[in-house]
């Protein structure tokens, strides 16, 4: 569902990230992790077209994540990890823009969700907390049922209810034949959700595998407090 190959982006002189290398299967639910800085976010962003590679390729859907961007945005489910919208814009009216960018008519499944979610769709944007707005974020990355979810630190702000609430969701979703790629800081969501993930580190891949093999939280630390080199 992604193929990544030898993938290099560079900001100038700054790192982003460097020749990688990464297939996610389809129907895989994939955690993507590293710390602050590791490069997950200019991986996902480059995925998504809305950053060029310095070097190499990737794929998504089948499609050239350059030249084919459009294409791809309108069958993905994307979440970012900062929930930013239009401030004065309702609720209601963002979650009806993102359906109507995608020429869908999503109102069922929207209101399942905002019920699921306990989001409160007539308050303004800028009358909510960080966790609302990720609420937001998910109804609209999740809405149009895609085939592959890209998400980005998405349980970050959100309280432990919601997150059960959250992942019971994508959990579905992925039964249901979907692919989930996802970065995330909470090592033991990977373990949990995740049936195959990846350690990033200053821009490099230093291991992948199935979570049952990485035993994430121990090989994270080794990996992190210099006991295994890469």
């Amino acid at each position: 569902m992604i193929q990544i190959d030898r993938l290099t982006k560079r900001y100038g002189r700054a790192r982003g990230v460097t020749e990688l290398t990464l297939h996610v299967p389809e129907g895989s639910c994939f955690g993507f992790i590293g710390p602050n800085g590791a490069g997950k976010s200019t991986t996902i962003r480059t995925l998504l077209g809305l950053l060029s590679p310095t070097a190499g390729s990737a794929r998504m859907l089948g499609l050239d994540c350059v030249r084919e961007r459009e294409k791809i945005l309108a069958q993905v489910g994307y979440m970012p990890s900062e929930a930013m919208f239009y401030p004065e814009m309702r609720v209601s009216e963002v979650i009806r823009l993102s359906a109507a960018l995608r020429g869908l008519d999503c109102r069922e499944q929207a209101a399942a969700l905002c019920e699921a979610l306990e989001l409160d769709i007539r308050k303004r944007i800028r009358e909510l907390s960080l966790g609302n707005r990720k609420k937001v974020s998910i109804v609209c990355a999740m809405q149009h049922r895609p085939r592959l979810y890209v998400l980005d630190e998405p349980t970050s702000g959100l309280d432990p209810l919601v997150q059960r609430v959250f992942w019971r969701e994508l959990e579905e979703r992925q039964k249901g034949g979907a692919t989930v790629f996802l970065s995330s800081h909470v090592l033991y969501e990977v373990g949990r959700y995740c049936n195959r993930a990846a350690i990033l580190r200053e821009g490099r891949l230093v291991v992948e595998g199935t979570t049952a093999e990485l035993d994430i939280e121990n090989r994270f630390f080794d990996y992190y407090e210099g006991r295994t080199g890469i």
